[in-house]
């Protein structure tokens, strides 16, 4: 879980795994379009991801493509969500999203 944990801290890993979860199988181009960050800096992210079990990669023909593997999140949620979750914890998020008006 520590790979996963590492992989989750940096915000654009967690923009790919976004991407990934609404349009799977995308090419690395296609994963970093729109971020600011070089081929070689988004690969050593990929590389991240894929060590922590968040992403496979299958290749098609001459394209390698990404996928998110949801599985290491699942058990993150077992492991350490799921146990805040109870009704008190739901009552208390609301009201702080009321009180910050950031109704999600």
């Amino acid at each position: 879980m520590e790979l996963v944990f590492k992989a989750l801290a940096d915000q654009n890993r967690r923009k790919m795994l976004d991407r990934l979860f609404a349009d799977p199988g995308l090419t690395l181009s296609e994963l970093i379009h729109g971020l600011e960050m070089t081929r070689q800096s988004a690969s050593r992210h990929v590389s991240i991801l894929e060590s922590a079990g968040l992403i496979v990669i299958h290749w098609s023909g001459r394209e390698k493509l990404h996928y998110l593997n949801p599985v290491p999140l699942v058990e993150i949620t077992d492991r350490w969500l799921d146990k805040f979750t109870h009704d008190n914890a739901r009552a208390l998020l609301a009201l702080k999203q009321d009180l910050e008006g950031n109704k999600k």
